[in-house]
């Protein structure tokens, strides 16, 4: 009798942690499909088909109706698979920037800011489109740039010198004066969202929102596509998903905050 071929260390721990992230993805509530799992996780789909099929025959997940996969109730009473602090934000976050990308064919962000007054890109949500806007978790920009930058002055209520500070903080590819910006603010306390076209980075249109239930404004969504290919209704209709998702009941969960109703 032939021994055992050694586990390879490497190769053995990597698909451990990929189970646990497929697991904590499903620990969020909502049943997923094969490719919902694969973008939540980043896990390529040949990989989240096999780890999916181990997972089931080892009864931690269930079909779920359809091609769907939900944990099993065993499984599923752990809360030591539920991701805490921001993690928890970032991971109930994905299914819903995967599911906004879809619908609107646009890049979908969660922004965190940091203590630096600097937003970092924590989670993507991408469309298949054969053409995307590419954009990369773990980049940055001045927390007043872009959409997010209108959306968050709106939001804490900036006047005078502070909207001043924050808009020369700011780089543009397009001409903008303070007048204009504030406008632009003032218009996104109105309507619910920010609106970069153009300024920020050229070609791209971009909406921003504050994400609801954060009391301490770490956390934004952001809408990307292609500019001057969507008109104002269109525009709108984006901008009204994004605001209702960044009210999403999961995002006051993960907040431990009332959701409104």
């Amino acid at each position: 009798m032939q021994p055992a071929a050694p586990l390879n260390p490497v190769s053995s721990v990597r698909s451990v942690a990929q189970a646990f992230a497929i697991l904590r993805a499903l620990a969020m509530g909502e049943a997923l499909t094969l490719s919902e799992i694969g973008r939540a996780t980043g896990i390529s789909p040949s990989s989240v088909h096999g780890l999916l099929g181990t997972l089931q025959a080892e009864g931690a997940l269930l079909r779920a109706g359809g091609r769907r996969y939900a944990l099993a109730p065993g499984w599923a009473a752990l809360r030591a698979l539920e991701a805490q602090g921001p993690a928890r934000v970032i991971a109930r976050a994905r299914p819903l920037l995967t599911r906004l990308a879809q619908v609107h064919d646009a890049a979908v962000g969660l922004w965190q800011r940091t203590a630096q007054d600097r937003l970092v890109l924590v989670a993507l949500g991408e469309s298949d489109a054969a053409t995307r806007i590419h954009m990369v978790e773990g980049q940055r920009q001045p927390i007043a740039g872009g959409s997010i930058g209108r959306a968050l002055a709106a939001r804490e209520g900036l006047q005078g010198d502070e909207l001043a500070r924050r808009f020369a903080a700011a780089r543009w590819h397009r001409p903008l004066d303070l007048e204009t910006w504030c406008g632009q603010v003032a218009q996104a306390a109105k309507q619910g969202f920010g609106l970069d076209d153009g300024y920020a980075h050229p070609g791209i249109c971009s909406i921003g929102v504050a994400v609801e239930g954060d009391p301490q404004s770490r956390f934004c969504l952001t809408a990307s596509f292609f500019a001057r290919v969507r008109d104002a209704a269109q525009i709108d209709e984006v901008g009204a998903s994004l605001v209702r998702t960044a009210g999403d009941r999961m995002f006051h969960l993960a907040f431990n905050t009332p959701a409104n109703q």
